[in-house]
């Protein structure tokens, strides 16, 4: 069976870490580059079981459609019974994620080493508490 290259886009770049995919999202994230990294991030989160790490370290500007896209990733990966670990150390994008709430939902890392070393109840489900 042939491995579908994964997709390489100005403000997208996939790759396998320890059997996850990482998806590392860079530059400006506004509706321009969430229009152009959405197509992908459907066929990464769309298969049961998977693994995904959202890495947002190199990006600059995160704006609404950058959490729609991170919402609908979550929802995607939950719905198939998958993992979801996101990384940002951005001082700003973390106030947004507080301010909506999405650091309760999805809690941010400080490293890729960081979230791919966190278990599974981290994933974004919501706690039984």
């Amino acid at each position: 069976m042939q491995q579908e290259t994964p997709p390489f886009t100005r403000h997208l770049r996939i790759h396998q870490d320890r059997g996850h995919t990482v998806l590392e999202f860079s530059g400006e994230i506004d509706i321009a580059a969430a229009t152009e990294i959405a197509p992908a991030l459907d066929r990464a989160t769309g298969r049961p079981g998977v693994r995904i790490v959202i890495d947002l370290r190199a990006v600059e500007f995160f704006d609404c459609s950058g959490l729609r896209l991170l919402y609908r990733a979550r929802s995607r990966v939950l719905e198939q019974g998958g993992r979801l670990h996101l990384v940002c150390t951005h001082p700003l994008t973390l106030r947004v994620f507080r301010v909506t709430g999405l650091s309760r939902l999805l809690p941010p890392q400080p490293s890729l080493d960081a979230a791919l070393g966190q278990p599974e109840a981290a994933s974004g489900r919501p706690s039984a508490t």
